[in-house]
């Protein structure tokens, strides 16, 4: 199958993400706010700083940023989907954030001054990309020198109940390698040689497993469907929607507990690096 041209890419992603955006990380279910938390801690935001949060989606890096930075700092957001752009600057009028700016815009190619932030986080976006190692280089440009840049993705990017989708996944869905081709996001070694590629310095991983407890099926139906996973149920057939989500009912039983909870844990990779430059911070540790 040929590559889905750029355009059409940006197209199709802006109305997944616009569709869901009444619904995203809003039915209850802990996902998105933990790991966007813990992806502000590992770049280590600090009062005053400038942060712009790349692909800010309903604002949980965004807010955790604005409250990390304080109010002598800056943040910006954007996102590709004007329906999520709308929702998030609703949050932050209601949050009362002057300093807190969101637009529509594509991460991918951000038209934002360059050398104009002391840090950057991309949270769940950079997989997303089919050229990832050149988004990266416009997002370093976008640091001053020594800033810094986080992104969030999957270790193990195919998730849960990969054998239940995988027939509906034929590249290039929400994916940026080829079919056959060895993918750069299936190792902490693939990114951190993406980061690499683009020019960054003092190169880091971090890990974490996030537990994700769902009161039945059903909320885990509601909640994969709150998501950038809505755009497989949207590839399934109508015919065989049931048939796939009895498959994936068993297979979530697997993990139901005592409690009668279903009780999910996803790893979740954390990799930074920095700009060169005078008064760099060293993303090491």
């Amino acid at each position: 199958m040929p590559p889905v041209p750029a355009a059409q890419r940006r197209a199709q992603i802006a109305a997944v993400f616009d569709s869901v955006a009444d619904e995203y990380d809003n039915v209850g279910v802990a996902w998105f706010r933990p790991i966007a938390e813990r992806l502000v801690r590992e770049i280590g935001a600090a009062p005053g700083e400038r942060a712009v949060d790349l692909g800010c989606g309903r604002g949980a890096a965004l807010f955790a940023l604005a409250a990390a930075v304080g109010p002598a700092g800056r943040v910006t957001g954007i996102d590709l989907a004007p329906r999520m752009v709308e929702a998030t600057r609703a949050g932050v009028r209601a949050r009362g954030l002057p300093n807190v700016e969101v637009h529509v815009m594509d991460a991918g190619a951000p038209r934002l001054a360059k050398a104009a932030y002391d840090l950057a986080v991309a949270s769940f976006v950079l997989f997303l990309m089919p050229a990832p190692v050149t988004v990266l280089r416009a997002w370093r440009e976008l640091l001053v020198p020594g800033g810094r840049l986080g992104v969030s993705t999957f270790t193990g990017r195919e998730g849960w109940l990969d054998e239940v989708f995988r027939p509906y996944l034929p590249p290039p869905v929400f994916t940026s390698g080829a079919a056959g081709a060895e993918d750069p996001f299936d190792t902490d070694e693939g990114v951190e040689g993406l980061f690499a590629a683009a020019g960054y310095h003092g190169i880091r991983t971090a890990s974490a497993d996030l537990d994700v407890v769902f009161a039945d099926v059903d909320q885990w139906y509601a909640w994969s469907l709150s998501h950038g996973q809505r755009a497989v149920w949207d590839r399934i057939p109508a015919a065989d929607r049931d048939r796939v989500r009895d498959a994936a009912a068993r297979r979530l039983e697997r993990s139901r507990t005592a409690d009668g909870r279903i009780r999910l844990t996803q790893r979740i990779r954390f990799t930074l690096g920095h700009r060169a430059g005078a008064g760099s911070i060293d993303c090491t540790g």
